[in-house]
């Protein structure tokens, strides 16, 4: 019970720390998926004492203590254009 009471509280910390929820999905679903294939230097936890986190854990206590960013792009503003204007024969 108590992992669940952890998990909720990290889940609170990284979206205090990313500030969107679809943006905090995104990074933690990545990184999953980076920490479940197993080959390379990107496959191992960035934080020490994972010892009883799942993978998901894992990866939103990477966010907490800032060991993994995100960039968000910046707002495209939409610019209207004025409609062509028809030639008159």
């Amino acid at each position: 019970m108590e992992s669940k009471i952890l998990n909720s509280e990290f889940c609170r910390q990284a979206l205090a720390k990313v500030g969107n929820p679809n943006v905090l999905v995104n990074l933690i679903s990545r990184r999953v998926r980076q920490l479940n294939s197993g080959g390379g230097a990107i496959s191992r936890p960035l934080v020490a004492d994972t010892a009883g986190l799942g993978v998901a854990d894992i990866a939103l206590r990477e966010i907490i203590e800032d060991k993994i960013g995100f960039d968000l792009p910046e707002e495209l503003q939409l610019i209207e254009t004025a409609p062509k204007k028809r030639k008159k024969r």
